[in-house]
């Protein structure tokens, strides 16, 4: 049987100047990384725990997750890992980090994220293996977790449907446009990347994606930025050793004080593959914009100029009210507990 040592994973690691911005908060894409790492080793942990071909496990999915305090440099963070759902070839996990001030002892809970992986064959990369079962405590924890399993399993189908999208440079554009602050990162993609078996670490890709995200805010609102959440990021195919990828990201929508960026990833096989280029990855990242003082600031409204533009707006904002009216009912049934 499976101890206990299998199923939880934690380690701390302490934060320096070159995961944080010039504001010395911490990028997120820095916490995002440590949340997939501590995923990627517990759940290939796990799937290797029986006898049978030797995998390494694979990020398929991360669903939203929200920072809910910035961390500094200096703070520890406390990553922390636990499996709890597996389907026949899926591993559901959930991390809390805790950013940990070593001079007062002070801890807060920072992120609770949760993510899907899949385990693939050392041998041969293309073939999903099964998933040894874990016991549950509690026949309710696995309806739950069956019940989380459909219900991404269903969103990464419909977000897939939608991946035609491309960002076209804008010439000379006016301040507080979607052209002003779109930006794109290019990277060619090397061993220190990826994984045993040739590909990106689900981490690399998100904290790409998040300094993207960072500089379409910064750009839009010239102030210091934090990120405050990432909606379900889906990961739709696998980007090998060798490609070049281009991470683009674009302002979708702004409230009062939040600003929408969607974010996809591109990746272009040019050694020795006859393939097109692909969309591999994407997601919506909420910015926020701080005041020196670490208070929140107004943020520009942004403009819409095309059709394309305004739609996508009015998807933000329904995007925006429906987290808005869930956070609203959690904070009512916790004053009501």
């Amino acid at each position: 049987g499976r101890g206990p040592e299998l199923s939880c994973a934690s380690f701390g690691r302490i934060m320096r100047p070159d995961d944080a911005n010039i504001a010395g908060n911490v990028h997120g894409g820095t916490i995002l990384k440590m949340i997939e790492e501590a995923g990627a080793i517990i759940s290939t942990r796990h799937c290797n725990s029986q006898a049978g071909e030797p995998c390494v496990a694979a990020l398929a999915r991360v669903e939203r997750t929200d920072f809910l305090s910035p961390m500094c440099i200096g703070e520890v963070a406390n990553v922390s890992a636990e499996i709890t759902y597996t389907s026949r070839h899926s591993v559901e996990v959930q991390v809390n980090v805790m950013s940990e001030n070593i001079l007062t002892g002070a801890k807060k809970v920072t992120n609770k994220a949760t993510l899907w992986y899949v385990p693939l064959s050392l041998k041969n990369v293309n073939k999903v293996l099964e998933v040894p079962p874990i016991q549950y405590a509690r026949k309710e924890q696995e309806d739950e977790g069956k019940k989380r399993y459909e219900e991404q399993k269903l969103d990464r189908l419909e977000t897939k449907q939608r991946n035609g999208d491309v960002i076209l440079p804008v010439i000379n554009p006016e301040p507080h446009t979607v052209g002003y602050s779109q930006s794109s990162l290019i990277h060619l993609v090397g061993p220190s990347d990826c994984t045993l078996l040739g590909f990106v670490h689900g981490g690399v890709t998100m904290k790409l994606m998040d300094e993207v995200a960072g500089i379409v805010a910064a750009r839009h609102c010239k102030t210091n930025i934090v990120t405050a959440s990432v909606d379900a990021i889906n990961f739709h195919e696998k980007i090998k050793k060798g490609c070049v990828i281009t991470v683009s990201g674009r302002m979708t929508f702004t409230s009062n004080k939040s600003m929408e960026i969607e974010v996809f990833v591109d990746a272009d096989p040019f050694v020795d593959e006859p393939r097109e280029r692909y969309r591999a990855v994407s997601a919506f990242f909420t910015y926020v914009s701080l005041s020196k003082e670490g208070k929140p600031l107004p943020v520009p409204q942004l403009l819409t100029e095309t059709e394309d533009e305004k739609r996508r707006f009015e998807e933000g904002k329904g995007r925006y009210l429906q987290t808005k009216a869930k956070r609203q009912a959690q904070m009512q049934q916790a004053a009501q507990q």
